[in-house]
């Protein structure tokens, strides 16, 4: 069979540097001496497994392995969850105010209903501390996106619009009525061009717009891919040929506790494949998923190009990350809304003229330890509110260790989550149900060991660090009522 990786055309060649050269600043002349400029290119639903850390050889994503050879890479980075079934909405509320997910909560609702803003946002902070400011792509916050930011462009719902047959599919290998090349469906194609294409062409109009000040700038870049409906052209499609797809190794046609967890049938995300899953259906998902993935991979690319062109490539922090991932057919789950690892942990990658390149850190952060990063490099003190931290001197090497003892995970009144010391707790209070897992020796969480008279005391000192942890996170949820 062809190798998929020789299908890639059209990618510019990689440099020997890379991107963001490793060093520092000293030395450049007077008009550079500015304070550093933040690029923050995020992605919607992918999965850390979508560029896994360790090399996944199916998913071809070479311009996010350019970033991971030029800057560190956080192989543990975390969503801590969500109030609603969209869990997109909560991840991004958490990173335009830095607050943890209830405080965010909170917070959203004054910044939602307020006339005027009753604090100052991410890019409001930047602008006060002298930073040009850009956005576009997907927004996903109850404020208008001009009220944050200095330039804004093609600001996107969501999600592009749907319809029911990209659902329940495909039933079987006749099921062809919807094909992600298709473009009579609209989608990522409404208003004639790919989506993920429109927000590479707003980036280089902004890095143009960025010549005209001596600012420096501040670009938040915010894809809808690789969100469904997964969709992008058939070369990108034909790059993986479904041969070539492999089945997680934690598949199963159904999870037998969707119900109780919040993820039932009926939910959105998890009617997109059928019920129960097929070995077929799930690779058609997931071969779709990593297509859309290299497309945007391909944006990525162009975007890192003209920054280097501009000159601004030594003189800018580059972050890459994503609101929070998704099962697409592990566990017999299709959505984000789960406390599984597919789910809660995402590509993280950061590079920067004081980066070291190549490197790796293992320690536990949070994906909306950006925003508190960002604040670090502009040099703007936190205000109360900001409460995720600056990882900015793990990703200089000046220190391993984690800022949080624990990583914590809620989703609604549903679910909550602990991941210390290498296991993970889940409790799904609503079933009076507990799932343990040892992460190290099983990590696609396969081996239920709540039910293990051996490991019975890892999975009370768990629980009740996740009651601790509770309070530390204003989470009123009473879980005493649990059996463990």
């Amino acid at each position: 069979m062809t190798n998929p990786r020789i299908l890639y055309i059209g990618i510019p060649l990689l440099t020997s540097i890379g991107v963001c050269q490793a060093g520092t600043v000293s030395g450049r002349s007077p008009e550079a001496e500015k304070k550093p400029n933040i690029l923050l290119i995020i992605s919607d639903d992918q999965s850390f497994r979508a560029n896994d850390p360790d090399g996944n050889p199916e998913v071809l994503t070479p311009n996010l392995d350019r970033l991971k050879r030029s800057g560190t890479t956080f192989t543990h980075a975390y969503n801590m969850g969500s109030w609603q079934p969209a869990v997109c909405i909560a991840s991004r509320a958490m990173l335009i105010t830095g607050a943890y997910l209830w405080n965010a909560y909170e917070l959203e609702q004054q910044y939602r209903d307020a006339e005027n803003l009753p604090f100052p946002l991410w890019g409001n902070l930047m602008q006060e501390a002298g930073y040009e400011t850009y956005f576009s792509g997907k927004w996903h916050v109850r404020r208008d996106a001009a009220e944050v930011f200095d330039h804004v462009l093609n600001v996107r719902p969501g999600m592009p619009r749907d319809y029911p047959e990209g659902y329940n599919r495909p039933l079987n290998e006749n099921d062809t009525v919807w094909q992600p090349w298709d473009e009579k469906w609209g989608g990522f194609w409404e208003g004639g061009r790919h989506w993920s294409e429109v927000l590479a062409d707003d980036a280089l109009s902004f890095f143009a717009a960025t010549r005209d000040t001596d600012k420096p700038f501040f670009m938040y870049l915010s894809f809808n891919a690789p969100h469904d409906p997964r969709q992008s052209p058939r070369e990108f499609v034909d790059m993986y040929p479904l041969e070539n797809i492999s089945l997680p190794p934690n598949f199963q046609p159904l999870y037998p506790y969707k119900n109780e967890m919040g993820s039932p049938r009926t939910l959105r995300d998890e009617r997109l494949a059928p019920f129960p899953r097929t070995e077929y259906s799930i690779r058609v998902n997931r071969r779709e998923y990593y297509a859309i993935i290299t497309h945007m991979d391909h944006q990525i690319g162009i975007i890192l190009d003209e920054l280097e062109r501009t000159g601004e490539a030594d003189n800018t922090y580059i972050f890459f990350t994503s609101d929070h991932g998704l099962a697409v057919g592990e566990h017999g789950l299709m959505g984000k809304q789960n406390m599984y690892e597919h789910s809660i942990r995402v590509p993280f990658i950061v590079c920067g003229p004081d980066i070291p390149a190549g490197k790796s850190v293992s320690a536990d952060i949070y994906l909306q330890d950006v925003t508190a990063s960002s604040l670090d490099i502009a040099g703007i003190e936190k205000p109360r509110y900001v409460q995720f931290n600056s990882i900015m001197d793990l990703a200089r090497g000046s220190d391993n260790g984690s800022r949080y003892d624990a990583i914590y995970g809620a989703y609604m009144h549903l679910q909550r989550m602990i991941r210390k010391d290498g296991f993970k707790l889940i409790v799904y209070p609503e079933g009076n149900r507990t799932l343990l897992f040892d992460l190290e020796n099983d990590p696609r969480e396969i081996n239920d060991l709540s039910g293990n008279p051996d490991y019975r005391h890892i999975k009370i000192s768990l629980f009740y660090d996740l009651l601790d942890l509770q309070k530390e996170m204003d989470d009123d949820l009473d879980l005493t009522n649990v059996d463990i």
